[in-house]
């Protein structure tokens, strides 16, 4: 076992290496010139170029995608994990013919990404009226989480003891009661994960909003990097500084849950 460990450890860090390494690069060109880069491509900025940066933290167009981006990210998480842990629990804790037809239909969502159903998901998001708008990809990001957040919190929520509901139901607390006083305090590890994946998964969307967002005042930072690298394309340094800004908040945000992605996980296998 201890000879294998280092032949571990090796692919694991040339694993890493591939990973890290091009963002590392996009962000390390960002300090760098256009004559630079074309000079030595894989060297290190001599000397650092700050400006691409500065040029991009002061532009209005970027804390404008930033804001669209949030905004997106934060209504879609909410939505996602409201309707998701009521969906589930109804699935986990009540018996009722067709039960399992539904959550066999929520676990299908799963193989059916966004890129299936773009053309019919724009036509009816085109009759709805909220083409070029937030809400209509908001409102489309919400039903492609759900099958995600109901196989999560499904096995939480099964997990609760039948006794703790037995036990509110003689203090005279109804379903309702024990919803918000029990299960949800009990599903805090889930609703994070899910929570997490679908805010980092809406940050990083760029095929529903390329078809749904055409004007550049509502785009978001996925179009805001595209429509940036096509208008400074000559620009290649500037263009890696905005990407690498671009990056920078879901890699926080992930880097700050990690652990509780993997605790909630975790938690719903063993439920």
């Amino acid at each position: 076992m201890s000879a294998r460990r280092p032949i571990v450890y090796f692919v694991a860090l040339v694993l890493v290496g591939l990973m890290i390494g091009p963002v590392l690069y996009i962000i390390t060109g960002g300090f760098r010139t256009n004559s630079q880069i074309t000079v030595n491509p894989a060297g290190l900025p001599d000397p650092w170029e700050f400006g691409n940066y500065t040029s991009v933290l002061t532009s209005g167009v970027f804390w404008r995608q930033i804001a669209n981006s949030t905004i997106v990210a934060v209504a879609t998480t909410l939505g996602v994990v409201t309707l998701g842990v009521m969906a589930s629990y109804v699935l986990a804790r009540y018996r009722f013919r067709g039960r399992g037809a539904m959550y066999a239909l929520f676990a299908s969502g799963l193989m059916f990404p966004v890129t299936v159903a773009i053309t019919p998901l724009y036509i009816l998001v085109k009759n709805l009226g909220l083409v070029g708008t937030l809400p209509g990809v908001i409102l489309p990001q919400i039903a492609f989480g759900l099958p995600t957040t109901v196989i999560i919190l499904v096995p939480f929520l099964r997990a609760i003891p039948k006794e703790l509901e037995e036990a509110a139901a003689i203090d005279r607390c109804g379903r309702i009661g024990f919803f918000w006083r029990m299960v949800l305090p009990l599903s805090v590890p889930g609703l994070i994960t899910t929570g997490i994946l679908a805010f980092v998964g809406s940050w990083n969307s760029y095929l529903l909003p390329l078809f749904i967002l055409s004007d550049q005042d509502t785009f978001t930072l996925p179009l805001g990097v595209q429509a940036f690298a096509s208008q400074y394309s000559v620009d290649t340094a500037k263009v890696l500084a905005f990407t690498s800004l671009s990056m920078i908040p879901a890699l926080v945000f992930f880097s700050l849950f990690e652990r509780r992605i993997v605790g909630g996980l975790t938690g719903a296998v063993k439920g």
